[in-house]
This record gives C-alpha cells, structure tokens and sequence, in this order.
C-alpha cells in the first residue's frame, strides 16, 4: 500500500451532488463505499469536511451577520455534513468516530490528539469537524493541521476535476494539467488549490498533496494502490502533460 495513514479532504459542495444545496443521499453512499472500500485495505483514515454546501460564511458585515459569527455558523455546517458522513459510513459497516474542535459532547467527542490517533490505529475512521474551532481558518488549514497533527503521510484532496490546472479547466477547455508541482509554484501561480496557510502548513512540514477526482467512482482506492490518479503537490518542480 501507498500510504498507511491518510487525511481525506472534501468539500461541503461535493455533497449537493446536482442539486443546488444540501446533501445528496446518492453521493453520501457513494463516498461511504468508496472509503469502505480504502479501509478494507487497512489504510488508516482521517476526514475533513467543508460546510459550504449549507453556510459558507460572510466576508463582511454586509447582511448583519460579523465575520467571526458567520465563521462559527460555518463550522456548525462542518458538524452537520460530519454527521450525516458518518451515519453513511456506519450504514455500510465501518466503524466511525466524530471528533469535533468545539465541544459538543451529545454529538461528537472533543479533539484530542493521541484519542485520534487511538481511534484511527484499532481501523476506525476518524472525521474531524468544526474546522480547527476558530475563525479565520478554513476547512484546509484544518485538513492541514489534522494531518499534522496525527502525522498522516499525505493528504488527498477530493474535487470534481482530475487534479491541478494552470486555469480553471471548467471554464478553459485548453487548461493544461499538471502531474507533480510544487508548493512554491503553487504560491506563485496563485493556483486555487488550498488557501495560503494551508500550502504554508505543508510545505514546512514536507507533507505531500494529492489533488484528484473524487466523483469518479474507484478513483480513491486506485491512487491508494498505486496507480497514477491526480496532482502530486511536494517540493518538485514543475511537470506539465
């Protein structure tokens, strides 16, 4: 295997599936499977999910709502795609724990460091929610630090495109793909792929990023067993195919 302990990045808006908002119970069986599938093989798996699918927070004070207050309703967003991941998990066998960084004990258990680690080494799949439980931050500095944190050997963040582009390849039927870049590069391209604490976090620390396509069923265990899937982010340069 690849790599024994991984952080799965997802985003809030991966759950809508089609629809406009909320939560598609046809992608949440989906990833339920896919990641069932991964912990079969005995990878060790940690989880972070965004929340933008239901509040992705304000920027000002426009609407009423200050930036603090609409970061912690974010992160209840967090709580509640947590929530129902983990109920999909469960529903297909696996045996999950929800860790949250703001304590709420009648939902989640509170963040310790060495109870994730406990819960990922007896093959538990461990989603943490309520981002790093501040605000400012954002569900990819979270991933970053959790995989930090529990020393995971690479993060794989799940989008809808096949990994990283010189421009948005939705919009740019031209944009070029690349295999291997590096963090530095991906600072100085501006390339949207984890927000500036997030890239500074794993570059000081040398911990890899996989950016690939989560809505392609097999994508997940593929990557894991080998196979070439996605973007590798590290201190390389630059490989465009």
């Amino acid at each position: 295997m690849k790599y024994k302990r991984i952080l799965l990045k997802l985003s809030g808006e991966s759950l809508m599936g089609k629809k406009e908002f909320g939560i598609d119970a046809d992608v949440l069986k989906q990833y339920a499977e896919e990641i069932g599938m991964v912990r079969d093989l005995g990878v060790q798996i940690g989880i972070v999910i965004g929340g933008g699918n239901i509040y992705r927070g304000v920027g000002n004070s426009s609407d009423g709502i200050d930036k603090v207050t609409g970061d912690q309703m974010g992160m209840l967003a967090t709580i509640i795609n947590s929530l129902a991941l983990q109920s999909a998990l469960e529903h297909v066998g696996i045996f999950t724990r929800l860790l949250s960084a703001i304590k709420m004990e009648q939902i989640a258990e509170s963040f310790i460091r060495r109870r994730a680690i406990r819960h990922l080494e007896k093959g538990r799949v461990v989603i943490f929610g309520a981002g790093t439980g501040n605000p400012y931050f954002t569900t990819d500095t979270a991933a970053a630090l959790r995989a930090i944190e529990i020393q995971a050997d690479v993060i794989l963040k799940g989008t809808r495109v096949q990994g990283v582009y010189d421009s948005d390849p939705e919009l740019n039927p031209n944009a070029v793909k690349f295999q291997n870049i590096s963090y530095f590069d991906i600072l100085n391209k501006d390339l949207k792929v984890m927000d500036l604490t997030a890239i500074t976090l794993c570059r000081e620390n040398k911990l890899p990023i996989i950016v690939f396509d989560m809505n392609t069923p097999g994508n997940l265990k593929k990557l894991l067993t080998g196979e070439n899937i996605g973007t590798l982010v590290q201190n390389v340069q630059i490989e465009s195919i």
